[in-house]
């Protein structure tokens, strides 16, 4: 099940209220997804009362108050990355209406937006993993050498647990907060990861993965069971770690192994998918293992192999 978030009310209008309330509930949206159609719809709200000097009537919307608000965003220098956000939440807010029969067309199907940056994910190199995945217990070793007493190692083999499984699953960090107990399936190595939509799929995870689990379990008092999560928040208390304090806590590592700390744990994923591409997985293989909907969304990955194979080419071939 996605987690969910308690969003307020839109300035009091019923449709936007309902529309987000089906995001929460059946679509199982993600939090960030939630946060991020509701912003964008005040937003077109906000500058709709700017414009015409009341709340739109999103039944009495035409194709060019639509054209004009992608005008005004143009002249706000967003990113064309940003602009097609804010026309995904409207878009899927439309045909929200038109279930309903609040709408008949959507204003918007098909309307002309500048096309995104092509840009390749950003990962990291087997080696670099490698010592990322190692600095948790590096620092935690470092800090006991520098204080007289014995320092608790339960949050960093906790650590070393979140960075092997994101990075043996190709986990979103949501999926990886999310995770149960009861997911993972010790004699088959597989753990049942809920994505996106409810949509479950089942990931292999290695045995460096589930030993460093295993190590991390040995020292909670309760070691999880059932429903509750994998990972804890405390060590004391049954609540599952938070996104954020994942990204933190990856911060630390990165620059301990002397990497960009501006690196989020999605470049985890990213990474996870390069090394398999890089070591001959076919791509259909890989989008099950995300957990990708369409395999357009897996193939920027093959850009991204290709290029390093090119920039190989040129390095070392005497007529390239």
């Amino acid at each position: 099940m996605a987690e969910s978030v308690s969003i307020p009310p839109d300035d009091g209008d019923p449709q936007v209220q309902a529309f987000l309330a089906h995001l929460a509930t059946d679509r199982g949206a993600s939090v960030y997804t939630q946060r991020n159609y509701r912003a964008a719809l005040a937003e077109f709200s906000r500058w709709h009362v700017e414009e015409l000097g009341q709340p739109p009537a999103w039944d009495q919307l035409q194709r060019d108050d639509f054209r004009a608000y992608l005008r005004r965003l143009g002249r706000g220098n967003l990113g064309r990355a940003a602009i097609q956000l804010r026309f995904s939440a409207l878009r899927s807010f439309y045909r929200f209406l038109a279930r309903r029969g609040v709408v008949e067309v959507t204003p918007i199907r098909n309307l002309a937006l500048p096309k995104r940056e092509k840009r390749l994910p950003q990962f990291l190199t087997a080696d670099q993993m490698t010592a990322l995945l190692a600095a948790p217990v590096r620092e935690h070793e470092l800090l006991c050498r520098q204080t007289d007493h014995p320092v608790a190692e339960t949050i960093w083999l906790r650590d070393a647990a979140i960075l092997e499984t994101i990075y043996s699953c190709g986990l979103r960090v949501s999926e990886l907060c999310g995770l149960r107990a009861e997911d993972l399936d010790w004699n088959e190595q597989l753990v049942r990861v809920r994505g996106k939509g409810k949509k479950e799929r089942h990931s292999p995870i290695g045995a460096p993965a589930l030993e460093a689990i295993r190590r991390y379990w040995q020292r909670l008092a309760s070691p999880p069971t059932g429903s509750l999560p994998a990972f804890l928040a405390h060590p004391d208390r049954p609540e599952p770690v938070q996104s954020r304090v994942v990204q933190a806590r990856l911060k630390r590592y990165l620059a301990a192994a002397g990497l960009d700390p501006c690196l989020t744990p999605h470049k985890l994923r990213h990474s996870f998918a390069t090394h398999l591409l890089d070591a001959g997985a076919d791509l259909r293989s890989v989008q099950e293992l995300l957990g990708h909907a369409h395999l357009a969304t897996t193939q920027v990955y093959t850009h991204l192999t290709t290029e390093r194979l090119k920039q190989a080419y040129d390095r070392a071939h005497p007529r390239a």
